[in-house]
């Protein structure tokens, strides 16, 4: 393990229904939802300049602590919205017993984009924070603690209404580019993992270069979604055909095009925002969040339970032997580890399906994720699927 401090906290509804503040909101089986009572808020979408009135309710966390002062916070949830139906995430930071920062939006979204343009929210940024669209970057405050808030929106005249299931935040020191002398101390074997490859299916992006051009330009830039159709369809959990039915021409994998649409980020103009895709894989029955790792050995922890990464890294070619392109961030699944340690990837970035399975040296793999991301992974699987047990600073 190494000494860099990363904390996770998740909220659980109806399990948490004493927690927090909640203002026209209830907790039902379903998690989080409108009251008979509602309040009333009128949203214009910066994307269609559509106005409509809501109904509208929050639920605002307890602050967290954290025991170090954190410098990156990146939030998850996972929700049913409905036709007709939204959400909004803000965060804060904390220190002592004030707040340290003022509130940030990380996202409005939605499960489809009829209703409100799925997007983060640009140009938020002050003498204290900067949003960087999935991530709250602190840069003058002390932040020693966190709170979340979450709205849900109904339109009027929609036939259900909004629930919110789960909503957590990982807070990490050390940003992105400095992460060298943690990945150096890292325990290699440690988890349990040597010799064992889940059988993840293998779907290539790059099928997909020349068809869509829509979320995000299409199949050169879809890793984030295609790592997420493999992992959900390990699961059996993928969208049935009636779902992607739309896809016309249906194209090498419709499933594929389908996850980029639902995933996509209209201010960021791409399909790989990192709460976006966890929460479209929520939309399919499993359990999704995004963290952070220290390192492999706790990556291996998940592969010993049968449970698959998708994982964020950053390099040159030959960087990495064996990935010989240049990415900026590139979403890749760990599907496991060979019998010496080394990580055995589906990285979507191929010409075709048999060639996105790879076997990568350990360690400049490890680099390139730790320092490329900060260690970011997705975690994807079915609730009867238990997580390993986690560190004692817990970030899972």
């Amino acid at each position: 393990m190494t000494g860099r401090d990363i904390a996770y906290r998740r909220f659980r509804f109806p399990a948490d229904r004493d927690v927090g503040l909640a203002d026209g909101l209830t907790a039902g089986p379903t998690g989080l939802a409108l009251d008979g009572a509602p309040g009333r808020l009128t949203h214009t979408d910066p994307h269609s300049g559509t106005t409509a009135e809501y109904a509208a309710g929050s639920w605002t966390s307890p602050v967290t602590p954290l025991g170090f002062a954190a410098v990156e916070l990146v939030p998850s949830w996972t929700a049913h919205t409905p036709a007709g139906c939204w959400l909004r995430v803000e965060l804060r930071g904390w220190a002592g017993d004030a707040a340290s920062t003022g509130w940030y939006e990380l996202g409005n979204w939605a499960a489809d984009d009829s209703t409100v343009h799925r997007a983060s929210v640009p140009g938020q940024a002050d003498d204290r924070a900067r949003v960087a669209a999935d991530t709250l970057r602190v840069t003058g405050a002390t932040v020693t603690g966190w709170q979340v808030r979450v709205t849900l929106l109904r339109r009027l005249d929609a036939a259900d209404g909004p629930a919110l299931r789960t909503i957590g935040v990982v807070a990490s020191t050390d940003p992105p580019g400095v992460g060298q002398r943690a990945v150096a101390r890292t325990d290699a074997g440690a988890g349990g993992a040597r010799g064992r490859v889940l059988d993840v299916p293998r779907y290539a992006q790059r099928l997909h270069a020349t068809g869509e051009t829509r979320w995000g330009g299409g199949g050169d830039s879809w890793c984030s979604p295609t790592c997420v159709s493999m992992v959900l369809d390990f699961w059996g959990a993928g969208p049935t055909p009636d779902r992607y039915a739309w896809v016309t021409p249906p194209g090498p994998r419709p499933r594929v095009v389908h996850a980029a649409r639902h995933c996509f980020d209209h201010a960021y103009a791409g399909a790989g925002n990192w709460p976006f895709n966890t929460a479209y894989a929520a939309t399919h029955g499993v359990d999704a969040f995004v963290t952070r790792l220290r390192s492999l050995a706790e990556a291996e922890l998940f592969v010993a339970a049968g449970i698959p990464l998708i994982v964020s890294a950053a390099f040159t070619a030959g960087q990495v032997p064996g990935l010989d392109y240049d990415t900026r961030g590139h979403l890749i699944v760990l599907v496991g580890f060979t019998a010496d340690g080394d990580p055995v990837l589906n990285d979507p970035y191929a010409p075709d399906d048999e060639r996105v399975r790879r076997t990568v040296p350990r360690a400049p793999f490890e680099h390139a994720w730790q320092v490329g991301s900060g260690g970011i992974a997705y975690v994807l699987r079915p609730e009867s699927t238990p997580l390993p047990p986690p560190p004692a600073q817990a970030n899972w």
